[in-house]
């Protein structure tokens, strides 16, 4: 996968795509990660924003050095897919990170300022992404956010090819506990079943658990998964025990 990032700050990428999954990824050839500076391809002295038609408050991204800038990345190819890191935008999941981890090309647009000229919206991006009902200064440290979530599901990045798909909401579900050694800490032990030996037991447990951590935490995710019949007789008996 080719994942360009467009910035008005390429620095803050630096030590994000230097370390821990994201180099690994890159080491390993699974993606390139490149961040191109948005006032280089500003028409006027690297002016990138300007006062907004009608008067307001705050100032808003010029259209022509973001059109400059992604036509200057996929000239001559196929479109990829352009997604705007936007308060307003679709609220980011695990499913988003599947379905985008299946592309090509990846091409991010970080804003800042009140927001982007309406033209950046309608004619250039693919996709509007929000990772969550808040506002930040810039849209880096969530493009970050969604650029790790997706790299991480790319094939052979991660060890062990069953982590991403037992990870919390990959199922639809939150991820049952995790221990490690030792088996007591500070007289607080591992349940039994972990160290017994016996496989189907564990999967029973870890299945049991991921459920009702999930009817705990976030009941309103039972609305929208399909359970089998065995967990919906886990879950009828997790309920009843409440």
């Amino acid at each position: 996968m080719n994942i360009q990032v467009l910035s008005l700050f390429p620095p803050m990428f630096e030590g994000v795509f230097q370390h821990s999954i994201m180099k690994k990824a890159q080491d390993k050839g699974a993606v390139t990660l490149g961040v191109v500076d948005i006032r280089e391809f500003a028409d006027n002295k690297r002016q990138v924003d300007d006062y907004p038609f009608g008067g307001g408050a705050g100032m808003v991204l010029k259209p022509e050095p973001v059109f400059n800038a992604v036509e200057s990345i996929t000239k001559g190819g196929k479109k990829p897919r352009v997604i705007l890191m936007c308060p307003q935008g679709e609220r980011f999941t695990q499913k988003k990170a599947e379905e985008l981890a299946l592309e090509e090309e990846l091409v991010f647009i970080c804003g800042h300022y009140e927001g982007y000229d309406e033209r950046i919206r309608e004619h250039l991006v693919t996709d509007e992404i929000s990772i969550g009902d808040f506002v930040l200064t810039g849209g880096e440290l969530a493009a970050m956010t969604v650029i790790d979530s997706v790299v991480r599901l790319l094939p052979g990045v991660l060890g062990n090819s069953d982590s991403p798909v037992r990870d919390s909401f990959s199922t639809g579900l939150l991820e049952h506990p995790h221990y490690t050694r030792p088996a007591n800490f500070r007289d607080m032990a591992v349940p039994d079943v972990l160290t017994s030996g016996n496989h189907a037991k564990i999967e029973d447990w870890r299945e049991e658990q991921g459920l009702k951590r999930t009817l705990e935490r976030r009941p309103d995710l039972l609305d929208h998964v399909e359970l089998s019949d065995k967990q919906e007789k886990i879950l009828a008996r997790l309920k009843a025990e409440k």
